[in-house]
């Protein structure tokens, strides 16, 4: 049976960072195992690729939410990264750390240690951080690229609608004055997209102490007693099993994570021995407190020129492509995204609690849930988007058979509080502040039905319930926190109860960051490493 110092469960956000940390001494031995294939497509490479992948077969999940009662009993597309890099290499591409109040409510919650001060030392090491200018601050293996200078000219509108509506300017959501309108920072180097992937395990496949093996799909984690000593693997028809000779690191992110510890046999003890599975531990909160982020789109004609009018005439993308070619500049290499920022939704609100997107490209015309980039409406169009920052609600995501290629059983629970409802009113509110700013009146030449600007407090919660869809940020499903009776991994992301098994994905975050989740997900794994290996110093 072949052994490995580590096993590395999934090469995503989190796998990536690890498997370069605990390779960089030399001393211990790293597999890491994807179920998919290499990231090798241009469509990952390539930053606004993204609407490629985004309903890609062989790079993506695909998955699908149960019909969720909260938005009137629709189901939900759930895209999660089926390639090295995992969500790292589909995204779209935005670096926003989380508000520093989000890390302390971890640690005041009993994840002792992962306060906020933790968590910026943790960054800072993994950055680069690259201005406009190309001046740079900090060595870290990720590059944060500021490109304010490349957005497109309509998003001036977008700030000074901003101001007009008397909310505040921000130079960057990462610093220290996090709420206000900014240029979105994301993870590109030379005009490629830096994944995870590029950035950590790209290096660390060049050393002889790492393997990485694709194609290979994890079915179970095997314990002797209560410890967690080998790996199951399906490669087409054939099983194999895998030795760790320290650890293993469980790194499926927060849909498959939970299903792996269940399929293990550790989780809700009525729903395993419904699937006819050995229970080693009932452990009711593996695949519980599930939260993520929602979002709607509101579609504005405009009067002036957006990114439709460049990338959907043919002539237009063989412009923009040349572009790229010899600069690595221009639309392609951004992502949709480009501006936005954090802001309060009331003037009661103690922190931010709303992320607004502003995007100088619309494809309202496109199938429901689609991110066709490169076949923009035929019209120019932009769109604003808001998302509640930290939902209260709380779902689930489970295992719907014991068969580990079934698909997962996702049950999200939208919208099951009064405060998430109360937060998806006030967000809508702000949005429709910002539309009737005189800026951003005289760029609009129609809206999209429906027209924010003429929605009520009730209509905005309607039209969310109807429309909203997740912004792709699962996280909770495998909790950190001190007490075992609450969460599934201790603040050191040890299971409870059990040794030699660590979960390091964002199925840990006790609860949701307030902005887009690759970051603080990777940085969890960085401090992650720094635990395994001054826990390896004392054995």
């Amino acid at each position: 049976m072949a052994v490995s110092d580590y096993i590395i469960i999934g090469a995503g956000s989190a796998g990536c960072v690890l498997a370069e940390r605990l390779s960089a001494s030399g001393r211990y031995s790293v597999l890491v195992l994807e179920a998919g294939p290499r990231d090798r497509s241009p469509w990952v490479r390539l930053p606004l690729g993204y609407g490629k992948t985004f309903f890609h077969p062989r790079l993506n999940w695909r998955y699908r939410s149960a019909p969720d009662p909260g938005l009137n009993g629709r189901s939900d597309y759930w895209p999660r990264g089926r390639v090295v890099g995992g969500s790292s290499s589909i995204n779209a591409l935005i670096w926003a750390r989380g508000l520093p109040h989000d890390f302390d409510d971890w640690a005041a919650d009993g994840a002792e240690g992962w306060d906020w001060d933790a968590a910026r030392r943790a960054f800072e090491a993994m950055e680069t951080r690259v201005a406009a200018d190309g001046s740079r601050d900090g060595s870290g293996p990720l590059h944060v690229q500021d490109v304010s200078d490349q957005i497109h000219p309509v998003t001036r509108h977008f700030f000074d609608g901003m101001a007009q509506a008397g909310l505040p300017a921000c130079p960057d959501c990462n610093g220290a004055r996090f709420e206000g309108a900014t240029t979105y920072r994301i993870t590109t180097r030379s005009g490629l997209r830096h994944s995870a992937a590029r950035a950590y395990l790209a290096p660390a496949l060049r050393r002889s102490n790492v393997t990485l093996r694709t194609g290979v799909t994890v079915t179970r984690i095997g314990f002797e007693g209560r410890r967690a000593a080998t790996v199951e693997l399906r490669i087409g028809d054939r099983i194999e099993t895998l030795r760790a000779g320290r650890e293993i690191l469980l790194c499926a992110g927060a849909v498959t994570s939970p299903r792996l510890l269940q399929l293990s046999g550790i989780g809700p003890a009525e729903l395993l021995r419904a699937h006819g599975i050995e229970v080693l531990a009932d452990a009711p909160h593996v695949g519980g407190q599930l939260q993520d982020h929602l979002a709607v789109n509101y579609y504005f004609k405009a009067n002036e020129p957006t990114l439709n009018d460049q990338l959907r005439p043919f002539w237009g993308k063989a412009r923009a492509a040349i572009r790229y070619a010899l600069s690595r500049r221009g639309p392609l290499a951004l992502s949709v995204n480009q501006c936005g920022g954090f802001f309060r939704g009331t003037a009661e609100s103690p922190q931010p609690d709303q992320q607004i997107y502003f995007n100088p490209v619309s494809y309202s015309t496109t199938p429901t849930g689609r991110r066709d980039l490169v076949r923009p409406d035929p019209f120019p169009g932009f769109i604003i988007s808001f998302q509640p920052a930290r939902p209260t609600s709380r779902g689930r995501i489970d295992i719907s058979s014991a068969d580990p290629l079934a698909p997962p059983d996702i049950r999200p629970n939208s919208l099951a509080t009064e405060a998430d409802r109360e937060t998806v009113i006030a967000g809508g509110q702000l949005c429709r502040r910002i539309m009737r700013s005189p800026a951003l009146t005289a760029l609009v030449e129609s809206a999209v039905d429906p027209d924010l600007r003429a929605l009520d407090g009730a209509a905005i919660l309607d039209d969310f319930r109807d429309r909203c869809g997740t912004v792709f940020h699962p996280v909770g499903t495998c909790r950190m926190g001190a007490d075992p009776r609450r969460s599934v991994v201790d603040p050191r992301l040890r299971l409870h109860g059990f040794d030699g098994l660590r979960v390091v994905d964002a199925s840990v975050f006790p609860s949701i960051t307030s902005g887009n989740t690759n970051a603080p997900t990777m940085m969890v794994a960085h401090r992650a490493a720094e635990m395994v290996l001054d826990d390896a110093r004392t054995t």
